[in-house]
């Protein structure tokens, strides 16, 4: 039996549900349904909370500098429930010689720290007079084209801590289109940076500071958005779980969608998968895309809890892989959001694995565990014993933006323009960051709801915070 419904959207993650939060909200009459091979919603989001520690699988926050996501907290009711930390107040710290460095948020207060010598810092004006590169370079290479070798640690722990990811295959262009843009538009990153800040400061209200950003989150851990955005939907309806695609094909009249449940199928087509799931869904349909996988990294979360111990103040802190250590780095949980351990508690959760070492993540818990303390215990001052440890594995890796994914994004943008009914988002497509997907979701609920055409849009230059 084949069922007709207006959209149908494959995947019931943040993506997939942020699309159908906006059919809810502005389309009601819009029929659509969502269709996950999953028990649960959020699919890489996924918070736990045992003997009163809380923390997460997935991802630990988003900032609150995303206007999408402010958006739809308030059509949600969530913004009555988050939790935030500004990163005005807590500070990231990075590992350098063995000792963590503390990396202030504020440009002038970087230029002053003792991060790197004054020589170097001197050379990292002669980006002013570098010519863009050309091609498609590494982040390794580009940054230490554009800003010296002395700066490399540090541009490594940035994407460490975003990508767990190796800035020796990671490509400029692809994590950075933004930044790439400003080098090629301006001839320095550092004039682009200056030209915007000044607009920025002249398009805001007088009176008003430029403030930093906080990163949000929810009393009892991120999986309480995807949670929220589930409840809005009718079960069995509007949310079907428990049921696999097979396979999607144009019809003539739109989208067939095969499913272990049977034939639906819909006027449009939302593909809202990580981007591997969504190449191996579409790669027999659909005009072969420039390659059919793109490198995943994957990592384990080791978490500690201790009994009256004091974390130093801040968000934790990342180790570049020259340090040649067996951690990327932790996350100070119990310093971040509230309630996240007992009382007189501690909680902070240890990242390891990684693009660079998978190899890490075939080590059975209880080694993992002691590899991990014993890793950490040279960088912050612990009690004898942890009164809790727990190590989270991962159901899903992290998309890694390397060789070929520029080329794969402007196929997908492509593809979206030439056909009209089908929608691509999802974790990867457009980076990795829960603002990054609800952005793209809502301009992708927009477009349902008004009709409006596919456009390929301009890039966005996002700041960086350690």
């Amino acid at each position: 039996m084949t069922e007709n419904i207006k959209t149908i959207i494959v995947g019931a993650g943040l993506s997939g549900l942020v699309v159908a939060q906006k059919l809810k909200q502005f389309a009601p009459s819009h029929q659509f349904r969502v269709l996950d091979q999953a028990s649960h919603c959020g699919g890489a989001i996924r918070s736990i909370s045992e003997h009163g520690f809380k923390a997460e699988i997935g991802p630990h926050g988003f900032l609150d500098n995303c206007l999408e996501s402010r958006q739809l907290l308030e059509q949600t009711g969530l913004d009555k429930e988050i939790v935030k930390a500004s990163l005005s107040t807590f500070v990231r710290y990075v590992c350098i010689n063995g000792s963590l460095m503390m990396i202030p948020q504020s440009p002038l207060k970087i230029i002053k720290a003792p991060l790197i010598p004054w020589k170097d810092k001197f050379r990292v004006l002669g980006e002013l007079f570098k010519q863009p590169l050309e091609g498609e370079p590494t982040v390794a290479k580009w940054a230490n084209y554009r800003f010296g070798k002395a700066l490399l640690p540090y541009v490594d722990a940035v994407f460490t801590g975003t990508y767990a990811g190796d800035f020796n295959e990671l490509k400029i262009d692809a994590v950075m289109p933004g930044v790439r843009e400003l080098e090629k538009t301006h001839g320095s990153i550092i004039k682009g940076v200056l030209s915007k800040a000044l607009k920025a400061r002249k398009a805001k209200p007088k009176g008003k500071k430029l403030e930093m950003p906080a990163m949000t989150s929810f009393p009892e851990g991120m999986q309480r958005l995807p949670e929220r955005l589930a409840e809005l939907l009718e079960p069995g309806q509007e949310l079907l779980l428990n049921c696999q695609v097979n396979s999607v094909h144009q019809a003539t009249h739109g989208w067939a969608v095969e499913t272990d449940q049977g034939t639906m199928s819909a006027e449009n087509l939302v593909i809202a998968l990580p981007v591997n799931e969504s190449l191996k869904l579409i790669g027999s349909t659909l005009p072969e895309a420039p390659v059919n996988q793109i490198p995943e990294a994957w990592i384990a979360t080791v978490v500690f809890g201790f009994e009256r111990a004091q974390l130093p103040p801040g968000f934790g802190f990342l180790i570049p892989e020259s340090e040649k250590r067996f951690t990327l780095g932790t996350l100070f949980s119990s310093n971040m959001f509230p309630g996240r351990a007992p009382n007189d508690h501690i909680v902070f959760e240890t990242l390891v694995g990684g693009r660079r070492h998978p190899e890490r993540l075939e080590i059975e818990d209880k080694e993992l565990i002691a590899r991990s303390l014993a890793d950490i215990r040279g960088l912050l001052n612990l009690p004898a014993e942890p009164k809790y440890t727990k190590v989270l594995r991962p159901s899903s890796g992290i998309p890694q933006l390397e060789k070929g994914y520029t080329s794969l994004l402007n196929w997908r943008n492509q593809l979206m323009v030439d056909i009209p009914s089908l929608f691509i988002c999802g974790f990867g497509w457009d980076g990795i960051g829960i603002n990054d997907m609800i952005k793209k979701a809502t301009r992708i609920g927009e477009q349902l709801v008004s009709g409006e055409a596919h456009q390929i849009e301009a890039n966005e230059v996002k700041k960086v915070y350690f």
